[in-house]
């Protein structure tokens, strides 16, 4: 298959399409949230995400696609390709367990950091709606070309992650902000300020390994991105040389218009 090309597109449709059947019928199980295992990165592994996982593997298997794959839950399975799909089978875990409809299925296929990734998909599991990007190719909702908005000053809507581990600066970012949101599931949160509905989206924790994996953001990296977007950490350092690696974690700070985006450095607080 060309890299990046409509053919690996339609796998990951079709990955898509099978982990929100599987999901919706666990939606109902009372086991959706039974703790089945212990993820690669040493959180617990609910029963809706293996479910979800086992579907992605063996639509690879059935269609003798090899590449690798980098899941938050199995880790790193070598399979002989020459690419890895980076994998967040189920972003938005706790809100399915609460009946909360704000969850994607998150697939990036590339090579060593985010700058590699050459697609990205994010699937709404309860909706349905479908976000994709190629590299040099554009942005897309449903088919639909998409863009951030231009900055307006009066109209801001940021999400931003909070709670009882977020940062000083998460709450003064929040401060600053006509509109806050805070959906928890990264990658829908990163899509909708690539197509226009926000901003940015902010998200740093108190210690290094409460922040995001490479999972959560490496398909909606690639979509903010060809939007006209971009993505930095909470420093403002751009992420484009994160590893595909499950070890690492990284404050993010996504934007649209890089105008407003550097606004903000020169008023931040010394």
């Amino acid at each position: 298959m060309p890299s990046g090309g409509p053919a690996e597109l339609e796998v990951l449709f079709r990955i898509c399409a099978a982990v929100q059947g599987a999901v919706r019928r666990e939606v109902t199980s009372p086991h959706r949230g039974d703790i089945v295992a212990m993820g690669a990165d040493g959180s617990p592994t609910e029963q809706v995400d293996r479910v979800a996982e086992g579907q992605i593997l063996s639509i690879l298997e059935a269609e003798g696609i090899d590449w690798d794959v980098l899941s938050e839950e199995i880790g790193l399975v070598r399979r002989g390709g020459d690419r890895t799909l980076v994998v967040d089978p189920v972003d938005g875990s706790h809100n399915v367990l609460r009946s909360l409809p704000f969850a994607t299925i998150s697939l990036a296929l590339g090579r060593n950091d985010l700058d590699g990734i050459d697609l990205g998909v994010v699937h709404d599991l309860f909706g349905g709606t479908t976000y994709w990007a190629s590299r040099g190719g554009g942005a897309f909702r449903d088919g639909r070309r998409i863009s951030v908005r231009p900055w307006d000053a009066h109209q801001e809507i940021f999400f931003v992650n909070l709670g009882r581990h977020s940062t000083p600066r998460a709450l003064e970012l929040a401060g600053r902000g006509r509109r806050i949101r805070s959906l928890g599931c990264a990658s829908y949160e990163m899509v909708m300020v690539a197509e226009g509905g926000a901003d940015l989206y902010f998200f740093e924790n108190d210690t290094e390994n409460r922040n995001l994996r490479v999972t959560d953001i490496a398909a909606a990296y690639r979509i903010l991105a060809e939007a006209g977007g971009g993505t930095f950490d909470a420093r403002r350092r751009p992420l484009g040389s994160f590893p595909l690696e499950l070890g690492r974690h990284t404050s993010v700070l996504a934007w649209g218009d890089r105008a407003f985006v550097e606004r903000m450095g020169e008023e931040r607080p010394a």
